[in-house]
Parts: structure tokens; C-alpha cells; sequence
């Protein structure tokens, strides 16, 4: 596949999630912010285009392979997110609060980073909870109930809550919102990279922050440029009357 500027960044890696570890590289956001083109990504970054493309375009051209969940069935793929992702952010929750705790206890005074570290976290993972159970509960038993109509060959009416435009768009606004979350811890903790005098407490909190937001990316791409865009595109399909 020749890639090019013009290509959304989301679609890019709904098509291949290897060439994630690019805009990774380069710090381009292609879960929250991914239906930009690759050229408004580069601009906005200051980067040079031809080299972005060149490493985009060797990552795409190696044998390695690449779990391919642009080919999934729908109610798979939300199995996955909810058994991978959702449990993953539950656990690593109560895994890395008493880590904050503790080395804001020890080291606040000489890092008060940590403090707004440990408010962005907490905030985080608050509003990750609530976002996690109204996906669980609304949008993906309706996704499961798409993907069964279209299995069966059959319509449906429209769902309680108008069309799934509307869930998802609350959805693609709280992703956007913890981005943003993360994006300030990993300005406040230097990318994850502990100072000097950190101890080892220190270093692996630092690392299991890293280790949450690389697991956060893949479950908002997975959901905003995979999930979400086939489920609008099947209701389109399945619903028996639209409601204006």
C-alpha cells in the first residue's frame, strides 16, 4: 500500500496498527485526535513530511505481523475492548493509586509535580469508570445487537436513545478529554522518565503510567476508528426508520 499526506491517520491505522509505533514516534495523537490527515498532523508538529511518510511507509512494507481488527466482527471486537481494555484500566486503577500515594508521600516536597500527577490520575481513572459502564450498559449491547440483526439478515427499530450517532458522540468527547489528561501527565513526568534522585518505587510508578496511556491508546483507536465508524455504518443499514 503506497502511503500518502492525504490519508486520515485514524483509517491508516485501523488499516495497519503497526504504523502506530510511528506516529508514536513522532508524537502525533491517532486515537483522540485521528481523523486528521497525516499532512495536518505533520504541519501542526513542525515535522518534516517526507521523512513521517518514509518511516510510515517501511513500517507498512515489513512481514511483521499485526493483529488485523479491521476484520473483526463487531461483536468481537467489543468483547475484546471490554475483556482487554476495560478489565486492564479496573485493575491498574487500584494497581498504581498507592504507588501515587506513596511517592508523593516521600517525594512531594522536592517533585509537587507529583501532586497534580497523582489529580490528573485519579480524575482519570474516575471518569474512565463511568465512561466504561455507560459503554458497557448503552452503546455496546446495541453494537452486539447490530452485528446479530446483520448476521440474521434482519432490521431493527430504532434504538431508546435516537440513533447511535448519539452515544458515540459522548463517547468520542470523554476520549478526548482523558487525551488531554494524559497528555498533561506526560508533560509534567518528562515522558515518563524519572529524575535523578527517584527511587524504585519512583521509577516503576513512572512506568506503569507509561504502560496505562500506550494500553488507553490502542482502546480509544480500536473504539474511535474501528468500532464506532462500523457500527454507524451498519445501523445505517439495519434500522427500519430514522428518527430526525
Amino acid at each position: 500500500m503506497e502511503i500518502n499526506q492525504d490519508q486520515i491517520i485514524g483509517e491508516l491505522v485501523a488499516h495497519d496498527y503497526r504504523t502506530a509505533s510511528v506516529f508514536k514516534k513522532y508524537g502525533i495523537d491517532f486515537c483522540c485526535q485521528g481523523n486528521r490527515t497525516i499532512a495536518e498532523a505533520v504541519e501542526k508538529k513542525k515535522l518534516d513530511t517526507q521523512t513521517v511518510l518514509r518511516d510510515l511507509q517501511l513500517v507498512a512494507e515489513s512481514k511483521d505481523a499485526t493483529t488485523d481488527f479491521n476484520s473483526w466482527p463487531l461483536d468481537l471486537l467489543a468483547d475484546y475492548i471490554e475483556k482487554k481494555h476495560h478489565r486492564y484500566v479496573e485493575a491498574k486503577s487500584l494497581e498504581i493509586k498507592p504507588y501515587l500515594n506513596k511517592i508523593c508521600s516521600v517525594h512531594g516536597d522536592r517533585h509537587p509535580e507529583l501532586f497534580e500527577i497523582q489529580q490528573q490520575f485519579n480524575a482519570s481513572v474516575g471518569e474512565l469508570a463511568a465512561h466504561m459502564k455507560k459503554e458497557e450498559f448503552i452503546l455496546f449491547p446495541f453494537i452486539r445487537k447490530l452485528s446479530k440483526a446483520s448476521q440474521e439478515n434482519v432490521l431493527l427499530d430504532p434504538p431508546p436513545f435516537g440513533t447511535i450517532h448519539n452515544p458515540i458522540a459522548m463517547m468520542h468527547q470523554e476520549h478526548e478529554t482523558e487525551g488531554d489528561r494524559f497528555r498533561k501527565i506526560e508533560e509534567l513526568s518528562n515522558n515518563h522518565t524519572p529524575p535523578d534522585d527517584a527511587c524504585n518505587t519512583y521509577r516503576v510508578t513512572f512506568a506503569l503510567l507509561h504502560e496505562f496511556e500506550q494500553d488507553l491508546h490502542q482502546h480509544i483507536h480500536l473504539e474511535n476508528n474501528i468500532l464506532f465508524p462500523k457500527a454507524i455504518e451498519l445501523e445505517k443499514e439495519l434500522i427500519t426508520s430514522r428518527v430526525v
